[in-house]
């Protein structure tokens, strides 16, 4: 019988070319495609995502084992029936208005689909327009804005009211972070919430998620 937790290790140390060859032993193996995905390469990532959270690993191993990952559902991904994998919601992500930086957003969008999301990555540099039209056109639910410029943590502020002139702000959870953001300046602008890391962002998804899902019904 293959056993899952190589491949979970091989996701840890980030060795994508051992992941490609531990998933198709899986494959040959007839595991089930979700099983390989969830118990093989998810389960390794979640591990992951534990020791970054108590900084017993950092942003560049992480992301070298999200590659890892994502090298093995590619892998996967043709052996599912459409729609298989898990779809907990949409969240498009990306850096406002005026900022380059994308590591930390990279990083939070990686995670997020590496828990079940579906993540709509607009990259870096992004308008308040931008950032609803990709809402509409995807059915977003929660929308992730990443800033690490002081200067450029206002255009949060813009994007959210763009969000209330739209009429929009009720159907979308909007949650912000990058390192000059704190849970004061979510306050003041009016956010759902803030995260300090890639960790606590994938926390405040779920739970804003299932407090809509709990207000729905």
């Amino acid at each position: 019988m293959f056993d899952l937790t190589s491949l979970g290790n091989s996701v840890i140390e980030g060795d994508d070319e051992q992941v490609r060859v531990l998933t198709n032993q899986a494959i040959s193996a007839n595991i089930e495609p979700l099983v390989i995905i969830n118990e093989g390469l998810i389960g390794g990532m979640n591990v992951v995502g534990q020791r970054f959270k108590v900084n017993d690993m950092f942003v560049p191993e992480v992301l070298m084992s999200a590659r890892a990952m994502n090298a093995g559902i590619e892998l996967v991904k043709p052996l599912l029936a459409g729609g298989e994998m898990t779809n907990k919601g949409t969240v498009v992500i990306g850096t406002v208005k005026g900022d380059l930086h994308d590591i930390g957003k990279s990083l939070v969008g990686m995670m997020l689909e590496c828990s079940g999301y579906k993540v709509i990555d607009l990259g870096v540099d992004i308008s308040p327009e931008e950032f609803i039209a990709a809402i509409k056109e995807n059915d977003g639910k929660i929308l992730a804005l990443s800033a690490l410029l002081t200067t450029t943590m206002l255009a949060m502020k813009s994007t959210i009211d763009e969000c209330l002139e739209q009429g929009i702000r009720d159907k979308v959870k909007v949650v912000i972070g990058g390192a000059p953001i704190s849970q004061e300046f979510s306050d003041q602008i009016g956010a759902d919430g803030y995260a300090g890391d890639a960790a606590a962002a994938v926390e405040l998804v779920a739970k804003l998620l299932l407090d809509a899902t709990m207000v729905a019904r």
